[in-house]
């Protein structure tokens, strides 16, 4: 409330300075939100691209997998799915977009040749190379839908954060502090006037006394004059 704050020249520079940083703050943090809002609708765009290759990747290692089972049967499938010796590795880093750090995945060991599948040639067939290929494709996907939908949602989470401090300053800082502000300059204007009042009438008393004193200082030189003309007289 402003009434609980002390109507006093300090009080009020003290409030200016915080309007201004406030108000600096307050800008700069629109500027992070707009950046941010921007740069989401870019990974929103890419991760609806990305949400749409893997829907179809999904479907095409499926209909692989399942003509790889219907011509070859589940047994061979299964034998070439376990005779993997090599698994793809995975590495997270970080990388900052407008201060936000999301995730950089890394893959390495998804796409194979025929020979690094283990199950060699001879245990193969079309079929399978196949729906091998395509669930490498699919888990590339995958890696990169991760990488895409979390980033997303780390930029959205600092979007909504922003939107808070920003409103935060808008609809109660800056209004509470402008409003100590005014109420501050206004006790100060009328302490003014009050001080400039009381100089008046002291002024005003101080010059009745000084005119009543003028006024006595000439009845006192009438009378001693009247007092000399009489005794000029009477000699």
């Amino acid at each position: 409330m402003a009434e609980d704050v002390k109507p006093t020249r300090k009080n009020l520079m003290a409030i200016e300075d915080r309007i201004e940083l406030s108000e600096r703050g307050h800008d700069t943090l629109e500027q992070k939100r707009d950046g941010l809002i921007m740069e989401f609708m870019d990974i929103l765009d890419q991760a609806q691209d990305v949400r749409a290759n893997l829907n179809q990747d999904y479907e095409r290692a499926q209909n692989k997998i399942n003509m790889a089972r219907a011509m070859e049967g589940d047994v061979a499938v299964r034998g070439a799915a376990s005779a993997l010796k090599e698994y793809p590795e995975i590495t997270t880093q970080s990388k900052n977009i407008m201060g936000v750090v999301v995730p950089q995945i890394e893959s390495s060991r998804v796409k194979k040749s025929l020979d690094q599948r283990g199950y060699g040639l001879l245990g193969s067939s079309a079929r399978i190379d196949e729906a091998a290929d395509a669930y490498e494709e699919l888990l590339e996907s995958i890696i990169l839908a991760a990488e895409v939908e979390t980033a997303m949602k780390k930029m959205l989470e600092e979007i909504e954060t922003t939107k808070r401090r920003v409103n935060a300053l808008e609809f109660k800082l800056l209004p509470e502090l402008y409003e100590n502000q005014e109420y501050i300059e206004q006790k100060l204007e009328e302490q003014e006037r009050e001080e400039i009042f009381r100089l008046k009438k002291i002024k005003a008393k101080k010059e009745e006394e000084e005119k009543e004193e003028r006024a006595a200082e000439k009845a006192a030189a009438e009378a001693d004059a009247d007092a000399d003309a009489e005794a000029a007289t009477a000699d």
